[in-house]
């Protein structure tokens, strides 16, 4: 990634030679090639003795004969040399005496979020929430050191291999075509900038949110939520109308639009949008990683694919294997799974989910799953023979008192009373005989 980047960034460097009014040495830097102009100066590609490189701003020679530009831009150096963070251009070196002012930052490859959204096209939801983090927490670092950006804008964010980096702290007061110049306010470019900031009054903390509100609803939508027009036509709906924001991600709607409030105060600090966006990144990308096709519909008491391998290849020697829909020790797809029977053996049902998504524990033999299927089967052989040899036993007692209730009670018993009862008694043949 890192060598892509250096690469293209030299294919548009070497569209950008220095021409014959370019300097080529400036304080201890060798310049090498153009990196841009803008409405303060030209920057240059330079390196130092020891080769490292360095984006090094050279200021226009009008500007540098207005001492009260010097004077700011003093001030603006000495607070730039106090931030420190991850998230910006390191300042290097600086000349406030020089004929021209000069100041040298840290060279960053890659291209702006401006060129990568106009080229490519908006950014993702997950990807717009992880720039807005870096960069809030690369602007909590710059409000700590008691810089406020005043014109932070997609052209101002470099997209590096190692994060995006915010460029031209408030430095950039003097402006071309784009930008706004009023004496005794801060300036900023039209559709990123404040209200505060077109009112003339004083900025805060919170005045960098609003740019950063902005920034994101165009990394969204490849469109600033203004609008375009004039300049003027630009800062009357920054003042007045709300912001347009269709097209933003459900996920940053809310937020982006709290970052364009008008007043000030209503607006989140730096570090609540630090935190927040880093929390929609982490949803939004788990979100697209849990996008899968709908598994087909199985027997939820029957293991498939990997699992039932696993458990045909554990299962012992002597055990038949589980009946299954399909010819390839797989339920097919579409098929009615059949179902189990009730044969006391548990092993195969999978393990209970607990409500933390880990798998419960088995049981032993006295819980509900036995641990030892084998040593179920024995129990119940054993129960099913001690009750054959009970109810062979009960059966052969019955049969033993059958015949002999028969005797007397059954159709036998019958004839034995009729034979009782045409007998002659001993005197009836007594009589009988006389």
């Amino acid at each position: 990634m890192a060598r892509q980047m250096d690469r293209a960034a030299g294919m548009d460097m070497a569209m950008m030679r220095l021409r014959r009014e370019d300097p080529r040495v400036v304080g201890s830097f060798r310049l090498h090639r153009r990196l841009g102009a803008g409405g303060m100066g030209v920057v240059y590609l330079g390196s130092d003795r020891r080769g490292q490189r360095v984006a090094l701003k050279v200021i226009r020679p009008d500007l540098a004969e207005d001492q009260e530009f010097r004077s700011r831009f003093a001030r603006e150096v000495s607070a730039a040399r106090r931030i420190r963070g991850g998230c910006t251009a390191r300042l290097v070196a600086a000349d406030l005496e020089a004929e021209r002012p000069w100041f040298a930052t840290q060279y960053v490859p890659g291209p702006s979020l401006h060129d990568k959204v106009a080229e490519e096209g908006p950014l993702s939801a997950a990807d717009v929430a992880a720039v807005g983090a870096a960069l809030s927490e690369g602007l909590v670092a710059v409000h700590e050191a008691g810089v406020v950006h005043r014109d932070l804008k997609p052209s101002n964010i470099l997209l590096s291999p190692k994060g995006p980096r915010i460029i031209d702290f408030g430095i950039a007061w003097a402006t071309g075509a784009s930008t706004l110049t009023h004496v005794g306010t801060a300036v900023g470019s039209p559709g990123f900038l404040a209200p505060e900031q077109v009112r003339g009054a004083a900025v805060t903390p919170a005045t960098d949110v609003f740019a950063l509100g902005a920034t994101l609803a165009y990394a969204a939508t490849q469109d600033s939520p203004f609008g375009h027009g004039s300049s003027e036509v630009m800062l009357y709906r920054v003042v007045h109308e709300e912001p347009q924001l269709q097209g933003v991600p459900d996920a940053l709607a809310p937020l982006v639009r709290a970052c364009l409030a008008k007043d000030p105060e209503e607006r989140p600090s730096t570090l609540q949008l630090s935190l927040r966006l880093k929390e929609i990144a982490a949803r939004e990308a788990q979100g697209m990683g849990d996008v899968r096709p709908p598994a087909p519909r199985t027997d939820p008491d029957r293991p498939t694919g990997r699992l039932a391998e696993q458990r045909t290849q554990r299962r012992p020697q002597g055990t038949p294997p589980p009946r299954t829909g399909g010819t390839n020790g797989g339920t097919r797809p579409g098929a009615r799974p059949a179902p189990a029977r009730n044969t006391g053996r548990t092993g195969n049902r999978p393990a209970p989910r607990s409500g933390t998504g880990r798998s419960a524990p088995r049981t032993t033999g006295t819980g509900r799953r036995p641990a030892n299927p084998r040593l179920l089967r024995q129990r119940l052989f054993v129960f099913v023979v001690v009750t054959l040899l009970v109810a062979l036993g009960i059966a052969a007692a019955q049969g033993c008192q059958g015949p002999a209730r028969g005797l007397h009670h059954g159709g036998a018993g019958q004839d034995v009373r009729q034979v009782r009862t045409y007998e002659p008694l001993p005197t009836e043949r007594l009589s009988t005989e006389r």
